[in-house]
């Protein structure tokens, strides 16, 4: 569903924000079982939302960690604590662009962003969106086209700044060039 979507994402995010740690990382379910990538049958197969972030994700692999401040709304947790409402990180790949990922758990609101990209000359933004109209939405054999990536089209680069919306419950993936 698209809830794994985001178990995934915000897993890759913790992920590249220590790679000072970490080194390497692999997902153990890959076909027909719990939080699978790909799904078959006798039919043929169907790619999940996991598969989808990590497809997403894929320029993160041998990037350089780049650090990353994004001030949003939190949330309140057991125990007296808060976690931000939006996860994300971002690296230098080696071709010279930057990757940023965002995920808003907020399933209701979305998030207006402004990134500074002081120290770098960005001339051109993309990004793909994972997202669905209920965070319980899946892809089946019947329906596999339900939770996929799609272009997002909401950025503003100006004056080394980046203005974005993120939706609620989306996980959007940047390059910058």
């Amino acid at each position: 569903s698209l809830r794994d979507a985001f178990v995934a994402a915000l897993t890759l995010n913790v992920f590249n924000r220590h790679t000072d740690r970490i080194r390497m990382a692999n997902i153990a379910q890959v076909v027909n079982v719990l939080q699978s990538m790909i799904l078959t049958n006798d039919k043929g197969l169907v790619l999940t939302p996991t598969y989808h972030v990590f497809e997403m994700y894929k320029g993160f692999q041998d990037a350089t960690y780049l650090p990353l401040d994004i001030k949003c709304d939190s949330m309140d947790v057991r125990d007296n604590r808060r976690i931000p409402l939006i996860s994300s990180s971002a690296a230098k790949e080696k071709d010279g662009n930057i990757i940023v990922s965002l995920a808003n758990i907020n399933l209701n609101k979305a998030e207006d962003l402004t990134i500074n990209l002081q120290g770098t000359k960005i001339q051109n933004a993309t990004g793909r969106i994972l997202t669905s109209k209920e965070i319980t939405d899946f892809n089946d054999f019947d329906h596999p086209d339900v939770v996929e990536p799609k272009q997002f089209n909401n950025i503003k680069l100006k004056n080394n700044e980046l203005k974005l919306k993120l939706p609620a419950k989306s996980i959007v993936v940047l390059e910058l060039k």
